[in-house]
């Protein structure tokens, strides 16, 4: 093998050996959701017993009062005009989401939240509480022994709280008694809703969903939406029809954005953001006041008294006083190292995006949450 040879030979290794940037794909699963299999919130009231102390005052708490006298009447107990002292009942709201298709006799859990006083809701159970949906219906019942994350434990002259002992979770401690009509096997049209919806993102989705299928049998009809008619050889069963759609890769594409946190400082900046020549200049005037009040003495045997003289000391230094270029065209990385070189903040970074923003010289929306 000549030497000519033997060197293209090596430069073809390296570079197949390069590795070659490729976008950023996620699955058609993790971008969609399809229309109609989703979940629905469930709220209940119910009454939690067994605490040791640490329920709600009922002289204070007057529902917890009137549920207890409710709950014994219906038992046959009849307690109506009777002063009733006991700190180991507390009123709860109860909450789960009911999961798509979930069948009648699944268990889902549930959360406990007091409503009261009540100090902790450790060692509690909570009583057989109906959970009603937005229509009035009720599509489960709760029932079982709390699991709490946090305790609280006081004394005379001292209390220590860990977590939050008013708010504990039922593992399985709802049992589903009516179902959600929903047939997605006899759908003809599916409706594929973006999670985060963008025009360009909807047609490449599309577009991945008809190159697989091979007919033109998905539309994106706005942003938000893909509409994908089922063909006739998967009718029988859309659910493996769904499997392999969900599986399809397809590269997003979001708008430029930045996200700025007023209250914590954070500053997210999207990979597409881009910035026009501009110049920009950052300084800190630091303003600097010192009282040393001195004392007046007059001579002896003077005709005086002794005062306190004010003095007064203000220095004025201002940091910074260097301009920077931003080129035309820089890219995120660009930005954030230079920025990163002037020192600067979050909270100056905040104000100079923002500057920069109202010259005009930035090319992405700006989002103050």
């Amino acid at each position: 093998m000549t030497k000519a040879l033997r060197t293209a030979c090596l430069v073809m290794i390296l570079a197949l050996c390069v590795p070659v940037e490729a976008g950023a794909t996620s699955r058609i699963k993790d971008l969609t959701n399809i229309e109609g299999v989703r979940q629905n919130q469930l709220i209940g009231y119910g009454l939690v017993v067994g605490l040791n102390g640490t329920g709600d005052t009922l002289n204070n708490i007057p529902f917890t009062k009137q549920s207890l006298t409710a709950m014994l009447e219906r038992l046959g107990v009849n307690i109506r005009g009777q002063t009733i002292r006991t700190g180991n009942v507390a009123a709860v709201m109860v909450t789960a989401n009911l999961p798509a298709f979930g069948t009648q006799g699944t268990r889902i859990d549930v959360t406990v939240s007091a409503m009261g006083d009540s100090k902790s809701l450790q060692g509690g159970t909570l009583l057989v509480t109906p959970l009603l949906a937005a229509d009035g219906n009720v599509y489960a019942v709760a029932q079982g022994s709390l699991a709490i994350g946090g305790f609280q434990a006081e004394g005379e002259a001292a209390k220590i709280t860990r977590g939050v002992p008013t708010v504990g979770r039922i593992a399985n401690g709802a049992l589903i008694e009516r179902e959600i009509d929903f047939t997605l096997n006899r759908l003809g049209q599916l409706r594929m809703a973006l999670r985060n919806p963008d025009f360009t993102t909807a047609k490449r989705i599309a577009a991945a969903i008809n190159d697989y299928i091979g007919t033109p049998s998905a539309e994106p009809i706005d942003q938000s939406t893909v509409v994908i008619t089922v063909p006739p050889k998967s009718t029988a069963n859309i659910v493996s029809f769904l499997t392999e759609i969900e599986q399809l890769q397809v590269e997003p594409d979001l708008p430029a954005r930045i996200v700025i946190d007023e209250r914590s400082g954070v500053v997210v900046i999207g990979r597409d953001v881009r910035v026009s020549t501009v110049a920009v200049a950052q300084g800190n005037l630091t303003v600097t006041v010192s009282e040393t009040p001195e004392v007046s003495q007059p001579l002896p045997f003077a005709r005086g008294r002794t005062r306190v003289v004010p003095r007064t000391s203000i220095g004025v230094q201002e940091d910074g006083k260097k301009m920077f270029v931003v080129r035309e065209g820089v890219s995120l990385q660009q930005v954030v190292d230079g920025l990163n070189a002037m020192g600067i903040g979050p909270r100056d970074l905040i104000t100079i995006l923002q500057a920069i923003k109202a010259a005009g010289a930035i090319q992405a929306d700006i989002e103050v949450m």
